[in-house]
């Protein structure tokens, strides 16, 4: 088998679409809308991928398709096109595959090992918005010179046995984001960060600690948020995380972090109807400049308290009396659904 980074020329040739979902294609992904076989289906590409590499009809399930494709890259994207190229041999490394793509596409705290080799292939889980591909193992195998994700894939595929199993020999690469993940994790231990579960509303609230944001720690209006401590603790349906800024809190609604797969083992999250606790929040909120939207620009993100630029802001209500509003709406209308994630 081959790799090609998929283009439009690949358009209709028959090929293996890992990961990603591309037309023309037997599909080996966890993508929303994926046809990929129902008994290799699993809640990440990359063990889907080694479920193939364990099938005793590999070759028929793959329709003796050479050419394996994938249209973006991260760490499940790379896991799952090397384990398919891989095929049996995969197997050896099924726990530590399966780790580092949970970290990757799900900030799911597996092992420390999963999530820093996570960080080598795909970096941080709390991005820097309009970066460019971070990969920072190939941009340094790139002269340390940026790469676009084809690039990436043809630098990082050949490293992958070694990432994973010498994990400690790429800390340059993981150290500063591992750093971060931990601050987030011992806020939530020391309980300055902490997490409120409504299990009859399935909300979480999760208020964040003023110490992680500043010179040292996060920027609210440049990072996402700390995913992986957020989801190590969260547990409800819908996150309504209160992130520390200008003495106050700015507001972000987030389903949880896996809820954007087709998944098997983790449960199905239903998008809900917000627009009546968003029109009653802006009601309530008394600071200049802030308003409440419904944003889809991340693939769980719900809502934010947000500016005219569309930068998280600042709210003058205090995190009980927006999760107040959320529970009344969510209690109200507890089968309101939009869609399916």
């Amino acid at each position: 088998m081959r790799f090609e980074y998929y283009h439009a020329e690949l358009e209709s040739v028959p090929k293996l679409s890992v990961d990603g979902l591309v037309p023309n294609a037997v599909h080996l992904t966890h993508w929303q809308g994926n046809r990929t076989p129902a008994r290799l289906k699993a809640d990440t590409s990359t063990e889907i991928a080694l479920n193939l590499a364990a099938a005793p009809d590999r070759a028929e399930l793959t329709r003796g398709i050479e050419l394996v494709t994938n249209n973006h890259f991260d760490t499940d994207g790379v896991l799952s096109v090397w384990a398919v190229l891989n095929g049996p041999r995969a197997l050896d490394l099924r726990a530590e595959l399966i780790a580092a793509a949970e970290a990757g596409d799900f900030s799911e705290y597996t092992t420390p090992q999963g999530i820093r080799a996570s960080l080598v292939i795909q970096g941080a889980d709390a991005p820097v918005p309009d970066a460019g591909l971070a990969a920072p193992l190939a941009r340094q195998l790139n002269g340390g010179a940026s790469v676009d994700e084809a690039r990436a894939y043809e630098l990082v595929l050949p490293e992958v046995v070694r990432v994973l199993t010498r994990t400690d020999e790429y800390e340059p690469l993981w150290r500063a984001a591992w750093a971060e993940i931990e601050r987030a994790l011992e806020s939530f231990a020391r309980g300055s960060s902490r997490v409120v579960e409504d299990e009859a509303a399935r909300l979480s609230v999760v208020t964040l600690a003023p110490d992680l944001y500043g010179a040292r720690g996060f920027s609210p209006t440049r990072h996402a948020a700390p995913y992986t401590a957020i989801a190590r603790h969260a547990r409800g349906e819908l996150f309504l995380v209160a992130v520390p800024m200008a003495g106050g809190y700015a507001y972000r609604l987030d389903y949880p972090y896996y809820s954007w797969a087709e998944t098997v083992v983790r449960p199905p999250v239903a998008r809900r109807d917000l627009e009546p606790a968003l029109a009653r929040l802006a009601e309530l909120e008394r600071a200049p400049g802030t308003r409440w939207r419904a944003d889809a620009s991340e693939l769980t993100s719900a809502a934010k308290s947000l500016d005219a630029d569309g930068l998280l802001s600042a709210s003058s209500l205090a995190p009980d009396e927006v999760a107040a509003e959320l529970r009344r709406a969510l209690q109200a209308s507890p089968d309101d659904v939009l869609l399916r994630a």
